[in-house]
């Protein structure tokens, strides 16, 4: 097994290399066969680990990472049922979204083509390093390889300089995060000289309150910097400068979920610090509604799907402060599916109205692109958490966790829930009902994608209606919810530290039942409203101009952050450098060449002046001479 195992990253590194390093001689239908294939691969094998999974599970070591006399860390992977969850997550819907972009991504050069395409692989593989290491360092390498890969991603079309904006924003704002982690990761050290995971969690027992308070408080400032939380989400929305088939694999199945996974890794650390998963819960659910907000008021088809990604994001996190572990991954896998289809159906949508991302400039695409059409409207439905659909059963296990926790925290995740429908079904009726708004050249342009683009559409679309399936709530059948089964040696310990809080099966169907009625109430509302384009063709105006402005937090980042970090970097510079530091060593220089412009004057050519110099130097040497020699006598006579 330890050779499959070293197989399934390796191949996207093969990948990586392949088409990275011969770019230049590489044709497209190669560069796309090679990195779609070698991606397939990792499915392929991910879904064999996945068969022996249940007979038996534990970790892979390669080799020693780094070993000094008693201290070693292995570079080694964890394979068990979390860890094999998340690879097919993230090598089948990577393999979708590589296909997908052998059609995408068309237009462009062989050579940025391969460049694109080796960019990919390598994010897969950082990605799938990740979660595949059994201990902390090596998924810190990961997470670090995934934070590269989306600067370089987002910044792929680098001629453009919001785009590249766009990237060191994202880049900066993970490094915020990581710096958390990274303490994170010292303290473990520090405390229990060791970061493997099996090491670290036997013996959390054995750390302090405050050590595992502080642990896990810094592992989730780096969790909100991958999976932008509040404060640090605003990099995701901008990230929609990349490719849209990168915005769906950063959104979708990897980067955006590195952060839940390794809070999910960690549980035990988490349920032994009850007040780390109050700041979770509380942080993931003012996001839920924070980005949900937002998201009313956006006209870009693309930043609507982006604040929907920091809304399900928060769900998850919802779901792991109360202690939802399963139905924070069962989430992961659900919004994986339906998610990937939503950015991937968008980029069918701006490839047939040639590049156009404005939704008000839409409308009637139902008529011209029917696959594209129905594939997206399963996934709002998906997303809106109607039943039988894959959302409704994710979302529906965490908000009952939540209810049981606090009803509090269930009004406000349903308030979220509500907004989501409303907002997803603007986007729907917006872009595919109601009469076309788009220019008449765009119009007579109007076409279904390629199939290579509408194939992957066709897949996640049944992924997105029966995915759900694989978590049925227990209130339906008795031991009904495969999920929860499949993953509980991973939560086990946690479990029997918190006495299950369960509904009754009565409370869970009320509570269903009333939730989806206003669900789809809203859904008509939101089709019968913008079928016909009613008030989005005004400007917005009080609460809907703030909304549009996204609350103006960029805005407020620039004017307490930014602005005055640049201006003490300008007081650094023209004060401290130019006029300090550059001021003595160009005033050195300066008084040296002052000084040999001067004493040059003295080689005259005339041997009475150099006598004459010759004279007083050796009368100054005597004097010096003959008062040093009667200072030496009178220290002496002293002592």
């Amino acid at each position: 097994m330890s050779k499959i195992v070293f197989l399934v990253p390796l191949l996207p590194l093969l990948g990586f290399l392949i088409n990275g390093l011969g770019r230049k001689s590489l044709s497209k239908q190669v560069t796309a066969v090679i990195g779609s294939g070698v991606i397939l691969g990792s499915f392929l094998l991910s879904g064999y680990l996945f068969s022996l999974v249940p007979a038996g599970n534990g970790v892979v070591k390669l080799f020693d990472f780094i070993a000094v006399n008693t201290f070693n860390i292995s570079f080694s992977f964890q394979v068990d049922q979390l860890s094999v969850l998340f690879l097919l997550i993230i090598t089948g819907i990577g393999f979708l979204i590589h296909v997908y972009s052998a059609a995408y991504m068309k237009e462009e050069t062989a050579d940025h083509y391969a460049r694109y395409f080796a960019y990919l692989n390598l994010f897969v593989f950082s990605m799938l390093l990740l979660v595949m290491g059994s201990n902390y360092v090596i998924m810190f390498i990961g997470w670090e390889g995934v934070g590269l890969c989306s600067y370089l991603l987002i910044g792929y079309w680098f001629k453009n300089a919001n785009y590249n904006y766009a990237a060191k924003k994202a880049f900066i704002m993970n490094r915020i995060g990581d710096l958390g982690f990274l303490l994170a990761v010292f303290w473990i050290l520090y405390k229990l000289g060791t970061v493997e995971y099996n090491e670290v969690f036997a013996g959390v027992a054995s750390l302090s309150k405050t050590d595992i308070v502080s642990i896990t408080l810094l592992l989730f400032v780096g969790a909100m910097g991958k999976s932008a939380q509040i404060p640090l989400y605003t990099w995701l929305p901008d990230a929609m400068a990349g490719p849209t088939p990168v915005s769906a694999l950063i959104h979708a199945a990897t980067m955006v979920t590195a952060g839940i996974y390794m809070i999910a890794r960690s549980n035990i650390l988490y349920t032994m610090a009850p007040s780390t998963q109050t700041v979770v819960a509380i942080v993931g659910l003012a996001t839920a509604i924070f980005a949900a907000s937002i998201a009313l008021k956006q006209n870009d088809i693309k930043k609507v799907l982006a604040y929907s990604t920091v809304s399900q994001l928060g769900y998850m996190f919802l779901g792991l402060g109360v202690g939802a572990y399963t139905g924070a991954v069962f989430h992961v896998i659900t919004h994986a599916f339906f998610k990937a289809l939503l950015f991937l159906g968008a980029g069918s949508v701006i490839h047939a109205m040639h590049h156009e991302q404005d939704i008000r400039k839409m409308g009637n695409l139902r008529k011209y692109m029917p696959v594209t059409h129905i594939t997206f409207l399963l996934a709002c439905l998906a997303i809106a958490g109607i039943p039988p659909f894959s959302g409704f059963f994710s979302k529906d296990e965490i908000l009952a966790a939540a209810f049981a926790h606090s009803p509090i925290y269930y009004l406000i995740g349903v308030g979220g829930a509500l907004m989501t429908a409303f907002y997803m079904f603007r986007l729907y009726t917006l872009t595919f009902l109601g009469s076309f708004r788009g220019t008449h050249e765009q119009e007579h342009h109007l076409h279904e994608s390629p199939s290579a683009m509408t194939i992957p559409l066709i897949v996640l679309a049944i992924l997105s209606v029966l995915g759900g399936f694989i978590g049925i709530p227990e209130a339906f059948a008795a031991n009904s919810h495969w999920l929860e089964h499949y993953l509980s040696p991973i939560f086990a310990s946690s479990t029997a530290l918190v006495e299950p809080h369960h509904l009754s099966r009565s409370q869970e169907y009320i509570m269903m039942g009333v939730v989806t009625a206003i669900i789809i109430a809203i859904i008509l509302f939101a089709v019968n409203t913008f079928k016909k384009g009613i008030g989005d063709t005004e400007e917005a105006k009080g609460i809907g101009k703030l909304l549009e402005n996204k609350w103006y937090i960029d805005e407020l980042y620039d004017a307490v952050i930014v602005n005055p970090l640049n201006s003490f970097g300008g007081f650094l510079k023209n004060v401290i450098e130019k006029s300090g530091i550059d001021g003595v060593v160009n005033g050195v220089g300066k008084l040296v060449a002052y000084g040999s412009r001067q004493l040059r004057l003295v080689q005259s050519g005339q041997v009475a002046n150099y006598l004459l110099i010759m004279i007083l130097s050796m009368v100054i040497f005597f004097i010096i001479w003959f008062n040093d020699l009667h200072i030496m006598r009178f220290i002496n006579k002293l002592f």
